[in-house]
């Protein structure tokens, strides 16, 4: 079974980070019970003095280039990978797509229904590639701007209500699409390191929230153990 990590720098990582993909390894590779395989375009993380994804300096060296494999970019969101995916999904032929897009569309990009118009049209250009592929999508999780700018915390709001409503339409038997829970008593000021990134504590609960919805869905691994 082949995953490809999607997402933009919560997913990626920078410079000296762990990154929730490298979770994911340890946690697939301690409890998937058979062949698998990261998949994916790209190795790096941002290097922010840079300002460019060119960094090996994963916090753990001994992460192996083989799991480093994913499609990820720091201010990268789904209207980024919508014309990406495909090609990706053909090249690198994923059984599973584990995304986690959108904080930075509706940062910077576009409102709640245009962000879900995109997350429908990455949908779509995936299965052209790859017509049983899975998904496992997680909501966005507010960041520290959230605290004081209403309307945008709104707009998050109704953005995962909407990306809610796609997985439920767009879900078929053959390339079943799950949404993951949001981290429970997810704490901007113990599981980031400035508001939005996750730290270490952070990197495991995303990990964990893929994790869970792989195995409580179609029996993928294990629970996740930190």
């Amino acid at each position: 079974m082949r995953f490809m990590f999607v997402g933009d720098s919560m997913t990626i990582g920078r410079a000296g980070d762990f990154t929730w993909r490298y979770r994911m390894w340890q946690h697939l590779d301690a409890t998937f019970g058979g062949p698998y395989e990261i998949v994916g375009p790209r190795r790096e993380v941002y290097d922010t003095s840079a300002d460019a994804p060119v960094s090996h300096a994963y916090a753990d060296p001994r992460f192996p280039a083989h799991a480093r494999r994913h499609l990820a970019g720091w201010g990268e969101g789904w209207q980024h990978m919508v014309p990406l995916v495909g090609d990706a999904v053909r090249a690198h032929e994923p059984d599973v797509l584990l995304v986690s897009l959108g904080l930075i569309d509706l940062g910077f990009y576009t409102r709640a229904d245009q962000t879900a118009d995109n997350a429908r049209r990455f949908v779509a250009q995936a299965r052209a590639a790859r017509p049983r592929l899975r998904m496992v999508l997680l909501p966005v999780i507010p960041n520290v701007r959230a605290d004081d700018d209403a309307p945008f915390a709104a707009e998050v709001a109704r953005f995962n209500e909407l990306l809610a409503k796609a997985v439920a339409d767009l879900s078929t038997d053959a390339s079943p699409l799950l949404l993951a829970a949001r981290p429970q008593d997810y704490d901007l000021r113990h599981d980031t390191y400035d508001g939005t990134h996750p730290n270490a504590s952070g990197e495991h609960r995303l990990a964990g929230e893929f994790a869970a919805a792989m195995h409580q869905a179609w029996g993928i691994g294990a629970p996740y153990a930190r």
